[in-house]
C-alpha cells in the first residue's frame, strides 16, 4: 500500500467536537422524546407521524411510493415496511398507479387524517417546548439557516448520487 497519498484527516479542533458532540447529544435525546410522546399518546412512532402529515399535506392526500420516500428521506424498503404497518392499522392503503404498472401511491385514510389531527396537538407542544421554547429568534433563524446548508450540501443534485430513497 501506498502511504505516500494519503492525506492525514482534518481533526476536529476542540470546539468543533463540542459542537459535533452536542449536536449528536441533541438529536438523539430530541428524537426519542417525540418518539415517547408520539408512542404514549398517539400509540405511533414518530416516523408514522411524519409519514402521516406528509401523506396530509400533499394534493389529494396522495403521492407516488417513490416521491414518499423522497420526502420522508428513507430507504424504500424502510418505506413500504411503514407503510404496510400503516395500513395494517387502516391509516394509510396503496394504489396502483395507473400509467406506471410498477408505480404505488400511499394514501392516506379518513381514519388516518383522524389518528393525525389527535395526535397533532401533543405532537407540536413536544417540538414547541423541546426546541422553540429554549431558544431565541435569533437562534432560530440560525438554526434554520445552518441546517439548510447541511442539508442541501447532504443532497447533491448528480444523478449517481448515493441518497437513502435511490436505494
Amino acid at each position: 500500500m501506498d502511504t505516500a497519498h494519503i492525506e492525514e484527516p482534518r481533526w476536529l479542533s476542540d470546539e468543533e467536537q463540542r459542537v459535533w458532540r452536542a449536536y449528536v447529544h441533541a438529536t438523539a435525546l430530541l428524537e426519542d422524546h417525540l418518539d415517547r410522546q408520539l408512542q404514549r399518546d398517539a400509540k405511533m412512532p414518530h416516523i408514522y407521524y411524519v409519514l402521516l402529515a406528509c401523506l396530509s399535506e400533499a394534493p389529494h392526500n396522495r403521492l407516488r411510493m417513490t416521491e414518499l420516500a423522497m420526502k420522508m428521506k428513507i430507504t424504500r424498503s424502510r418505506l413500504s415496511h411503514a407503510v404496510a404497518r400503516l395500513e395494517k392499522n387502516g391509516w394509510v392503503r396503496r394504489e396502483d398507479c395507473p400509467s406506471d404498472k410498477r408505480g404505488q401511491f400511499a394514501i392516506i385514510t379518513d381514519q388516518g387524517l383522524s389518528v393525525l389531527q389527535q395526535a397533532a396537538p401533543g405532537h407540536v407542544n413536544a417540538v414547541r417546548h423541546a426546541v422553540f421554547d429554549r431558544l431565541s429568534p435569533d437562534q432560530q433563524k440560525a438554526l434554520g439557516e445552518a441546517l439548510q446548508i447541511i442539508a442541501e450540501g447532504l443532497e447533491p443534485e448528480d444523478a449517481g448520487a448515493d441518497l437513502p430513497w435511490l436505494r
